[in-house]
């Protein structure tokens, strides 16, 4: 019979072992976590968490209908709530902020209540919120932040940041008022702190947003050349980053101009730049061995990058980069006494409109008596589409649909019904998946500021 230690041997352990971690869970539910990770997959609705165990099994080799994704076998599950203060739909921003505050916020700002204006900074005065990274660093825990977005978008941001808008990332995407306002860009609210409240560990892309040369920066700075100054440890490849001894003890790692690259790219241009693993497991790494323990969040952006541009393929190839990642964080702490959580921040579009269970889940329809192989327009039916986004056919155009020549490309857009430049998030509840000290109050219909309250509990905060 498995025991508790079966349940951190890896990705293939996790998997078989995962109804023995769910009995053992109650054993250590009501002791206090050490450390918590927070994992955000951005735009990872329940129909996207389908597909992708539907694509992993297939890319396998195995049968893709009853696989599971590493923290499917996670004991504890919630269905999640996620509207923002302003909208039965959020965005990353307000879904963020959500998770990491406690707070309902308005679609577009971070770290601040409900009262101010979007894009106002005079009406943010005051309406600071303090963020889960924040108290967890005032109470001496090691905090760390992992994107493969740029580190200034949303939601890395949201651990953070305190602004009205989203989109102030560097000073140069401020409107004047706003800087005569006193309000400061998102990448000065991260690195412009005294050294006892920043970060320890800070890995993304984003780069542009700190520099003033080939960046963004209007004030001259370069503000990675003043962390290193002030003696933290600065890396810019996968190289660099998997050579940074396990005793750094504050470490930024800025790997692209803006977002990373989807990996299917990463590996077609063979850039020198870390995957998603490869940055959670240093981020471990270096957060392990702090006295008091850590807060950690790490967010698989690109799952939300690729669907807004409709590439159903690479969302769901990031969603399964992103289960790697979290399998290896589960292989590297203890259920005793890490508390992991993974959730979305907001869903979307995405469909699945049948299919038999051979068949690709990136193909078409083959046909039976439930799901017809020709479309009333006489084109076949996809299995997978988007209900808005820039794959819906141009006005007076006919839409396309896959062919076994492309049904693997990552760069062929999945049929959308309605056009968009960028397709549209949606409102449907998303799951929150737990193991560790805490997990058992991830139950049931939670909202999101609910798994804030459950983290904090978890540190004693």
């Amino acid at each position: 019979m498995s025991t508790l230690s079966d349940c951190r041997r890896g990705f293939s352990a996790l998997l078989a072992a995962g109804a023995i971690c769910a009995a053992a869970s109650p054993a250590f539910a009501a002791e206090r976590a050490r450390n918590v990770i927070l994992f955000i997959g951005d735009g990872m609705g329940v129909s996207t968490l389908t597909a992708a165990r539907i694509y992993d099994g297939q890319k396998r080799g195995v049968d893709g209908a009853s696989n599971r994704l590493s923290f499917e076998a996670f004991p504890d599950l919630a269905l999640v709530r996620t509207y923002s203060a302003d909208s039965l739909v959020t965005d990353s921003a307000a879904g963020a902020s959500a998770l990491l505050t406690g707070h309902r916020t308005l679609n577009g700002a971070l770290g601040v209540s409900d009262k101010i204006v979007f894009a106002d900074c005079a009406s943010a005065k005051g309406q600071s919120v303090p963020t889960l990274a924040e108290k967890a660093k005032k109470a001496g825990l090691a905090v760390g932040v992992v994107s493969n977005a740029a580190i200034t978008d949303a939601t890395p941001a949201s651990l953070y940041a305190h602004t009205p808008s989203r989109r102030w990332q560097a000073d140069a995407d401020m409107p004047p008022e706003a800087v005569a306002a006193g309000c400061v860009d998102i990448a000065r609210q991260m690195l412009d702190l005294p050294k006892s409240a920043q970060f320890d560990v800070m890995l993304g892309g984003g780069q542009a947003n700190f520099v003033a040369e080939d960046g963004k920066r209007m004030d001259g700075r370069d503000l990675p050349a003043e962390w290193r100054k002030a003696g933290g440890a600065y890396v810019q490849t996968g190289t660099e980053l998997a050579a940074t001894p396990k005793t750094t003890s504050r470490l930024l790692g800025l790997f692209a101009p803006n977002n990373m690259m989807r990996e299917s790219a990463r590996q077609a241009t063979g850039t020198d730049a870390p995957t998603l693993t490869e940055m959670t497991t240093k981020a471990i790494e270096l957060l392990a061995g702090r006295k008091q323990g850590y807060f950690l969040m790490v967010e698989g952006a690109l799952i939300d990058k690729a669907h807004h541009i409709n590439l159903a393929n690479d969302a769901l190839n990031e969603t399964v980069e992103f289960s790697k990642a979290i399998a290896t964080a589960a292989a590297m702490t203890d259920p005793k006494d890490t508390l992991i959580i993974v959730t979305a921040d907001h869903s979307h579009g995405l469909t699945i409109n049948g299919g038999a269970r051979d068949t690709s889940i990136l193909g078409v329809l083959q046909g039976s008596d439930d799901d017809p192989p020709v479309a009333l327009d006489g084109k076949t039916v996809p299995i997978l589409m988007y209900a808005t986004g820039p794959g819906a056919p141009e006005p007076g155009e006919s839409r396309s649909t896959p062919t076994p020549a492309n049904i693997d490309d990552p760069d062929r857009l999945t049929y959308a019904a309605i056009p968009l430049f960028s397709a549209a998030h949606t409102g449907e509840d998303v799951a929150a998946y737990a193991r560790g000290p805490g997990a058992e109050k991830v139950r049931g219909l939670m909202d999101q500021p609910g798994l804030y309250q459950v983290m904090r509990e978890a540190l004693g905060l």
